[in-house]
This record gives structure tokens, C-alpha cells and sequence, in this order.
């Protein structure tokens, strides 16, 4: 299940920032008591009961014509588009006002489930004011106190609780899902109707499930099936690339979430930027399959080295990603397109891969017998034994005689021997160290 996403929206100054840093569980909002000081939406992690979610911290929307209140507006908008679940936000101070009746008209169009919150309810004498606002049709008022911290608990029960119920269609799917990850104007699109055109039988366009994206199936000649996920979403309208710029590591979080397997596509001529990184760190701690894609690679002018200084290039910057194998290819000649979706296939298999015990133990066995374990005040580092417990991605359990005496360094070493032995490409590995008692 992908990570729901929560939209704090409202007028100026009803304190959404100081929500959101307690939902967030951080100070990341800017708040002070001047109107209009959010004017980005930002975005944060929170957790509820164990249960995950992202929530978007927007400006204040109101009537008035005050500077950035268009862009404001078109912020708070896109937020909403993109969220699961709304949070509307509203002031027991002030009462319900013009803009609070204007934003509620705005929210009931979007056909979200929408909550009703109302702030700064700091003692049970103000709980009085909240009826006042069931006035504007969003159904019951959750009374709360952002500076306080009162009432957030049964407000997030009312949030998870809203929330549209997703397909289990996924668990018992052969297609391989995968997304293409990277910044704009990387070739993303001309990849993927490369993809497509190649494989010209497509089975169907599927709305998501969360959100305005469209997911593709499609299926090879020789039968293999795939899906690809997409990460656009945002409307091509206004402003919109500063917009994508800071929109699109959640985008593209969510994406990775519902994939087996993720493209990091890079454009060669702008060669890795910061937001690559970032990226790719989150598909190698999702546990999913990884496949570097640089693109554009027809237009650079090329001698002996160029590859193998690119290569060089991708795997300083992306040290733990070894595993992942790169393609070089250009989306507009269709150079190597055709080598990606066998990639994939392969990737998405060692994802699902079981190994066992007794071949396993052998690997383990003859790698402590070239390299012995490390030692520490006398005492050696044993291993007994190692099994796996899991897949999607492969995890395995190795069992010792003392913790301390496994270092990072020799976890890794048998990392790689799994490896060599076992064909691991393209996903990552875990390796957890027990002590056997």
C-alpha cells in the first residue's frame, strides 16, 4: 500500500504550519503570526499508530488580492490535487469567515474526503464555538489546539479513517511494475513512448488509485507483461515548472512505493545532480530493484573513456548502488532502448529469489574459509550459520557467536559473495546479523 498523503489547507494565519510541525513531529514550517508567510507548500513525513503517511504544508488562501496571493492560490491547489486526504483548517478565534466559505465551495468540488478542523480550542469553554462552523457543509468539526497538541489523536483516527480504500488487485499481479525517476527534461516521456513503441501491444490505460496519474499495461510479443507507473499527475498549467521542481521527490516517492523495479534515468549532457541522489536513495531504501538509465547519450561527443569515466562518474556518487547495472541510451534513436525490459524482468526475478539453506551455508562456509572472520581483544568472529528469512528484496539472517565482532566491513564482504554466487543483480540485499544464544 503507498503512503497516503494529507493536505493542510486554509486561510492566513489559522496556524497550518503549527499543525503541520506536530504532525511531522518536527520544526519545519516557518511559523510566526504574520499572514501569508507560507507561501510554498513543504512537505514532511509523519507517522500515526505505525501507520505512514506524507503531509503538505500550504499558503493561506484568501480573497483578498495581497502579493503572492496568486501563486498562493495555484501552491495550495496543486497540493490539493495531489493529496489523498484533505485537512481543512479554520480559526475558533475568528469564526467562519468570507474566505472560510470560500475554501470550503473550492474543497467540496475536488470530491476528496475532506476533514473539518478547528483550531486554537485551547480550553473546554471555547468548544462551544466549534458548532458555528458546521455551516460549511464539511460535516462534523474536530475541536483542536495546534500549540497544545489537544484533539490531534482523534483527528488523525477521523484522517485514516477517510481514506479511499486501495485495490488488493497488486498481490495477486504478474505484471511488473516499474517507474521512471528523475528530474525534468531527463527524457522520461520520450522514454517511455520508446518503451511502448516497441512493444506495441498495449492492454489498457488504468486510472490510479490515489491519484490523477495513469498507470500503463502493456504486454511484449513473447508475452511478458508489464506496468509501467506513472509519475506525472500535475497539470500542465501556470508556473508549473518551479512547482515540479519542489513537488517531485513526493511524486516520485509514491511512485517507487507501487514499483518492483525503478529507472533512475539520468540526461548525460547535465551528467548527476543533487535531486538524482536523493531519488535513488529512496528506491535503494524502499528494498526495490534499480536500473540506471542515462539518457540523452547520442548527444555527447564521445572518445575511448567517455563511458568508463561516466561509469566512474555514477558509481562515486552512488556508492550504494554497485548492484544496479547501467544502461546508456537515447530515447529519440531507440540506441539500447531494447536491452531495458529484459533488465527489468531479470532484476524483478532476483527480487523474488530463494536460495536454500544448504547452498547457501556452502557459499558462507568457503567465503570464512578465504577470509575468517574479524577479531577483537582475542576473541574471533564466528558464523554458524545463515538462512533466509525473506524476499522483495532478499533478506538474510547470519548467525554468530558475538555482534560487536561483526563489522561493517566483513557484512559486506558476505554481501558480495551472495553475489558472485548467486546472481544478485540489480537489487539490494539485506543482511541481518543475530546472536545465537
Amino acid at each position: 500500500m503507498s503512503t497516503p498523503t494529507i493536505a493542510i489547507v486554509g486561510r492566513p494565519n489559522v496556524g497550518k504550519s503549527t499543525i503541520f510541525n506536530r504532525l511531522s513531529g518536527e520544526r519545519i514550517a516557518i511559523v510566526e503570526d504574520i499572514p501569508g508567510i507560507t507561501r510554498d507548500r513543504i512537505y514532511a513525513e509523519g507517522s500515526w499508530l505505525d501507520k505512514k503517511f506524507n503531509v503538505i504544508d500550504t499558503g493561506g488562501i484568501e480573497l483578498s488580492d495581497a502579493p503572492f496571493m496568486a501563486q498562493i492560490r495555484f501552491q495550495a491547489e496543486v497540493a490539493i490535487e495531489e493529496a489523498n486526504v484533505i485537512i481543512m483548517l479554520t480559526d475558533s478565534q475568528s469564526g467562519v469567515t468570507n474566505d472560510d466559505q470560500m475554501i470550503a465551495s473550492l474543497l467540496k468540488k475536488t470530491k476528496k474526503p475532506i476533514i473539518l478542523a478547528v483550531n486554537k480550542v485551547d480550553n473546554p469553554e471555547r468548544r462551544m464555538d466549534i458548532y458555528d462552523f458546521y455551516q460549511l457543509g464539511l460535516g462534523e468539526p474536530f475541536p483542536i489546539s495546534g500549540s497544545h497538541g489537544i484533539g490531534l489523536g482523534d483527528l488523525l483516527d477521523a484522517v485514516f479513517a477517510a481514506l479511499p480504500k486501495e485495490d488488493d488487485e497488486t498481490d495477486n499481479d504478474d505484471r511488473i511494475a516499474f517507474s521512471l525517476i528523475g528530474r525534468p527534461n531527463v527524457g522520461k516521456s520520450s522514454l517511455v513512448n520508446e518503451l511502448l513503441g516497441q512493444n506495441r501491444v498495449i492492454v489498457s490505460d488504468i486510472a490510479g488509485t490515489t491519484r490523477d496519474a495513469i498507470d500503463t499495461d502493456f504486454e511484449t510479443p513473447d508475452g511478458d507483461k508489464f506496468k509501467i507507473i506513472d509519475t506525472a499527475g500535475i497539470r500542465k498549467r501556470g508556473k508549473i515548472r518551479e512547482t515540479t521542481e519542489k513537488y517531485s521527490v513526493l511524486r516520485a516517492k509514491r511512485a517507487i512505493e507501487k514499483s518492483d523495479v525503478v529507472l533512475i534515468v539520468l540526461n548525460a549532457e547535465e551528467g548527476i545532480q543533487e535531486q538524482d541522489k536523493k531519488v535513488a536513495g529512496l528506491a535503494h531504501e524502499e528494498g526495490k530493484g534499480v536500473v540506471i538509465v542515462v539518457n540523452k547519450w547520442d548527444t555527447l561527443e564521445k572518445d575511448n573513456h567517455t563511458m568508463k569515466n561516466f561509469e566512474e562518474d555514477i558509481r562515486t556518487n552512488f556508492q550504494y548502488l554497485k548492484y544496479a547495472p547501467i544502461v546508456y541510451v537515447s530515447a529519440v534513436s531507440g540506441q539500447r532502448v531494447k536491452m531495458i525490459l529484459p533488465l527489468i524482468t531479470q532484476i524483478a526475478n532476483n527480487r523474488k529469489k530463494r536460495v536454500k539453506s544448504s547452498v547457501l551455508n556452502e557459499v558462507v562456509q568457503d567465503a570464512v574459509a578465504t577470509n575468517p572472520g574479524p577479531t577483537d581483544k582475542g576473541r574471533r568472529l564466528k558464523i554458524f550459520y545463515m538462512s533466509q528469512v525473506a524476499i522483495n528484496p532478499p533478506t538474510f539472517v547470519v548467525f554468530v557467536n558475538d555482534i560487536e565482532l561483526m563489522h561493517f566491513s566483513y557484512e559486506r564482504f558476505l554481501e558480495n559473495q551472495l553475489r558472485q554466487a548467486f546472481d544478485f543483480v540489480g537489487t539490494p540485499l539485506k543482511v541481518i546479523t543475530r546472536e545465537r544464544t
